[in-house]
């Protein structure tokens, strides 16, 4: 079960770095101004600072869409490699087949 919360988790966090990317965009382009006047500059630091934490785009995470699992994430098809080879074995991805020898 907390591993399906992982997942929710990480959808909140990626609607919350759309919603705020403009506005930390502006700030940050605000605070690394260098031929703005200090006192501005320091405002919109600590503006950027008072945004929600996981609005940052570093907070992101690849996760399993199945199974949360952070570890082992295949991009192209946004599963783990445990999901991978389970979803193979009973063909489900098209033109993949689990082989042994």
């Amino acid at each position: 079960m907390a591993k399906k919360s992982m997942v929710e988790r990480e959808l909140k966090r990626q609607r919350l770095v759309k919603q705020y990317a403009a506005k930390r965009a502006a700030l940050k382009e605000i605070a690394n101004d260098d031929s703005k006047p200090m006192e501005e500059r320091f405002k919109a630091r600590l503006k950027l600072a008072e945004l929600p934490r996981n609005s940052s785009p570093t907070r992101l995470h690849n996760r399993c869409q199945l199974t949360g699992r952070p570890h082992a994430y295949y991009r192209k098809l946004k599963v783990s490699r445990i999901m991978l080879r389970e979803l193979a074995s009973f063909g489900q991805i098209p033109g993949m087949v689990k082989s042994s020898w």
